[in-house]
């Protein structure tokens, strides 16, 4: 019988394992990054035992709620009152309040910044929201445990429930600028990064070069051709979401054009720098879902960013994708025009082309 060292198998593994061990970008992204992702999916979802609800109270008259935080509530955070409710057996209940006016409660639960509107009705509490909201359902269910009077009737609560279904303030409203945002993302970095890379590979860009061709050309043409897919892409979500769910775009279209635009810009200038030196595939792979996850998990695409600490909503905010989707938001449910949207247009336009120059002063054709 062979010794084991000279076993063929063992020897391929051998040669399979020094092979992976020295590509130490596959390690980081085959076995490192998955871990990153999830502590911060942890973050944003079981960072502490607590679970927190955003309350926007519109009030003229005194109510049993007002009463209540004035003994219970554990004092002023940044002008709001934050109650909080011990439970070891089932885990804390944090509920934050912040009084305004009916506009600005709405507009926060459009921006995903409150689960539920309180407003006083003769002297008692009445509540706001979207009925299909499981969150705002459950916040509900929680206030209203504390809030109700002892001698009075569970069923009688029914009448305290105004149910929102203003255009804009469903989840359905929420996710769809939200997936447009994503796509457009997407698109660009797996259709831009993942070409280039591959081509690089292949060794299909010096080819290209060694042609009578302007090298700015081959770019701009990539860029072009995902920029009239996106434009395809989000109009069909656009059309499919109006159909089936009266999904309505309620600002101005053509901010909304200028902004898809700087999106387009900003990713493609991501894309660029990227794809600017790698020349593997896999490591393209890890870059592309390096910048790619983080963005999807912290952005708000499916669930609204302010889930995760207070801490980091700065760092959030200036995500390119968060400033994509937060735009489109505040064009389709908040009724934005130019004004509003030049900012994050701006901004958006000035990452693509800073990406774009450093990306080409990297780039590598060979």
């Amino acid at each position: 019988m062979k010794p084991l060292k000279n076993n063929q198998l063992y020897r391929l593994c051998i040669a399979q394992v020094l092979e992976t061990v020295r590509e130490p970008e596959v390690l980081f992204w085959g076995m490192i990054f998955p871990v990153l992702i999830s502590i911060g999916l942890g973050l944003a979802f079981t960072q502490t035992s607590e679970v927190k609800f955003r309350i926007r109270v519109v009030s003229e008259n005194t109510t049993p709620l007002d009463s209540l935080l004035r003994v219970h509530a554990a004092g002023e955070k940044g002008g709001a009152y934050v109650w909080k409710i011990e439970d070891r057996t089932l885990g804390n209940t944090v509920f934050t309040f912040e009084y305004g006016d009916w506009h600005d409660a709405i507009v926060a639960l459009k921006r995903g910044e409150a689960d539920l509107v309180a407003t006083d009705s003769a002297g008692r509490v009445r509540y706001h929201f979207d009925p299909l909201n499981s969150q705002a359902q459950l916040a509900y269910t929680r206030l209203t445990a504390l809030v109700r009077a002892p001698d009075r009737p569970a069923a009688t609560a029914q009448a305290d429930i105004s149910p929102l279904t203003l255009t804009g303030v469903r989840y359905i409203d929420f996710l769809v600028p939200g997936l447009i945002a994503f796509g457009i993302m997407a698109d660009i970095l797996w259709g831009v990064s993942y070409t280039i890379i591959e081509r690089r590979s292949q060794k299909l860009l010096r080819r290209m070069v060694a042609t009578p061709m302007r090298r700015s050309n081959l770019l701009i043409s990539m860029m072009f051709i995902r920029i009239l897919m996106n434009l395809v892409d989000a109009a069909v979500i656009i059309l499919a979401s109006w159909l089936i769910f009266g999904v309505r775009i309620q600002g101005n279209i053509g901010a909304l054009a200028a902004l898809f635009l700087a999106g387009n810009v900003a990713f493609t200038g991501i894309a660029v720098l990227i794809s600017s030196r790698t020349s593997k595939t896999e490591v393209g792979n890890g870059w592309i879902n390096a910048v790619q996850m983080p963005m999807l998990i912290l952005s708000g695409v499916f669930f609204s960013y302010h889930n995760f600490p207070e801490w980091s909503l700065g760092a959030i905010r200036m995500l390119p994708l968060t400033a994509l989707a937060d735009g489109f938001r505040s064009i389709f449910n908040e009724g934005a025009g130019w004004l509003e949207i030049l900012p994050p247009a701006a901004a958006l336009t000035l990452c693509g082309l800073a990406c774009f120059a450093a990306g080409m002063k990297l780039f590598k054709w060979y």
